[in-house]
């Protein structure tokens, strides 16, 4: 369900924008360019003094107040997922296959890195795009080779990865399984004695 609840609590506001909606009331009557009124905003809000921030400061508190509150008590409907953080990578799995481009990349770096130290990340990045671009085809079909491989490799140990997480997981309900009816058998026999 890609689509949001109705029924969520109004995400809360901060301290600019309660004040750019306090300009907003002050030239509500001109019709005034986006660009510029935001612009202008800004530059007020930059040049204005922490005194005169102050009550907007505290509005946003307020409203931080009130989201929380309303937060409290808001439970999302089934099906929806609340936002939350991505979920972590296992550092155990294996790591994802290259691109005939990454192989490339890979085996030139080091030498347009040595020819042009003072080339950052993004510029080396370029050149060997450009130069990717115009590599013959006997090369292109090396790294091309070299990539379905990589492709391989990565599918099958995936695979494997996958069939121990699904093996952990049986032997570990299993082994929680059987300690518990040992547990229950054990405490069984004491009553008896």
């Amino acid at each position: 369900m890609g689509r949001k609840d109705p029924n969520k609590p109004k995400g809360r506001m901060s301290s600019y924008a309660f004040f750019v909606k306090y300009c907003r009331e002050e030239v509500k009557d001109e019709s005034v360019n986006f660009a510029d009124f935001s612009k202008s905003c800004s530059d007020r809000w930059k040049n204005m003094s922490e005194g005169d921030k102050k009550r907007f400061h505290e509005c946003a508190d307020h409203d931080k107040q009130r989201y929380e509150r309303e937060m409290a008590h808001y439970v999302p409907p089934k099906g929806m997922k609340k936002k939350g953080r991505r979920k972590k990578k296992d550092p155990c799995a294996p790591k994802r296959n290259l691109s005939a481009f990454f192989l490339y990349s890979n085996d030139e770096r080091p030498k347009i890195k040595a020819m042009n130290p003072s080339l950052g990340i993004g510029e080396i990045a370029k050149v060997l795009s450009a130069q990717w671009k115009n590599v013959n085809a006997a090369t292109k079909a090396k790294y091309d080779n070299a990539a379905r491989m990589d492709k391989e490799r990565y599918v099958k140990a995936i695979a494997d990865y996958k069939a121990k997480g699904k093996m952990k997981k049986k032997s570990s309900s299993s082994s929680s399984s059987s300690s518990s009816s040992s547990s229950s058998s054990s405490s069984s026999s004491s009553d008896e004695e």
